[in-house]
């Protein structure tokens, strides 16, 4: 899987512009504000519909514009691929694969597979579970699009679970105890595929992650992860029922997989409160990295690879072990320092003012 070129068409600071990718490392370099960043987003977007900053389509269209459009072209399995996608201000954008319009965004899934690493990814160790959750997720679906329904269900199990409780206002009558029988059984069986699902994610990245945490870092550690759940051991059945009570009282469920976590350790200690801030960089890189690896042993393709701002908390001994362990496909990588010495791009694109220029 790769991308040959992009074009954007007023989006965000773009007024038009044409990049021709490497198929192997392609480096943006370019003052902080530039629009690096923009075309990271834009190649992201066309995979997932979504922003990896977290925001709302209309940012994506450059202001005083009232659409945008991104468009690229490469090549799938051996075949060429082509997707357009059109943001509309006030209306419903539209996606074509290979010319042929998309009718639901989740038929997009799978058809191009982006792994990104972005600077707000140290909350990956740092931050709450729910980033971590998120993480998780987002990793199922880049493995398989069936994923992205699975977890659609279990959010509506828990939007109407949540709903039934808080209309029961502290108390349940006859009816509303029926009721949440039945979505306490929807929940045993969807939450519980999602959970064993990130689960066997895991088990697949814990080998993975301590050898690309080793080769990120430039040096060995005992790296670990392990799934959180509180109700586990009992079962999800048993825990729903004992925290029932619990739940009526405050009209929120309290118990499932949309509360779990995984928990991250170097050398034995939680790296969220005993690691350094290079380790808990190196750690979320390699997570990412480790993630990527997972997604190409599954699909057999390696998703594109989005490196934002990499090297800004990296010394330059760990910045060098990055670029030498680079999985092999393509990857996209901004800077703002410049490159380390060693550094042996593809191709090299100045960004500057909204212009795009090789150099």
């Amino acid at each position: 899987m790769r991308l040959d070129r992009v074009w954007l068409a007023d989006v965000r600071s773009y007024v038009t512009a044409e990049i021709e990718l490497s198929p192997g490392l392609t480096v943006l370099l370019g003052h902080n504000g530039e629009g690096k960043t923009n075309v990271l987003e834009a190649v992201g977007f066309l995979a997932t519909l979504g922003s990896f900053r977290g925001a709302p389509t209309e940012a994506l269209i450059r202001q005083g514009a009232t659409s945008a459009v991104i468009r690229a072209e490469g090549e799938r399995e051996g075949r060429s691929l082509l997707i357009e996608t059109e943001l509309v201000a006030s209306g419903r954008n539209r996606v074509l694969v290979n010319r042929q319009p998309l009718k639901r965004a989740r038929d997009l899934l799978g058809v191009l597979r982006v792994t990104v690493f972005a600077p707000d990814d140290l909350d990956l160790v740092k931050g709450g579970p729910v980033g971590r959750r998120r993480y998780l997720d987002d990793a199922l679906v880049a493995s398989h699009p069936r994923y992205d329904a699975l977890q659609s269900e279990v959010d509506k199990i828990l939007k109407q679970r949540n709903a039934l409780l808080k209309g029961a206002q502290g108390r349940l009558d006859e009816g509303a105890a029926f009721t949440l029988d039945i979505w306490d059984a929807k929940l045993v069986e969807s939450g519980g595929r999602l959970a064993e699902a990130r689960q066997h994610l895991l088990h697949r990245l814990r080998p993975l992650l301590s050898q690309t945490y080793d080769a990120v870092a430039n040096r060995p550690a005992a790296v670990t992860v392990t799934y959180v759940a509180e109700w586990t051991e009992v079962g999800l059945a048993e825990a729903l029922a004992t925290s029932r009570r619990d739940d009526v009282r405050r009209g929120v469920s309290t118990t499932g997989p949309h509360r779990d976590d995984m928990e991250l350790r170097i050398g034995g200690l939680p790296a969220r409160t005993h690691a350094s801030q290079g380790e808990q960089r190196s750690l979320a890189l390699a997570l990412r990295l480790a993630t990527h690896h997972v997604i190409t042993d599954v699909t057999g393709s390696a998703p594109v690879l989005l490196l934002d701002d990499v090297f800004s908390e990296l010394d330059p001994d760990r910045s060098d072990a990055l670029l030498a362990n680079l999985p092999a496909g393509q990857t996209l990588l901004t800077s703002a320092s410049g490159l380390p010495p060693k550094a042996t791009p593809d191709r090299i694109l100045r960004v500057h003012d909204g212009q795009i220029t090789l150099g």
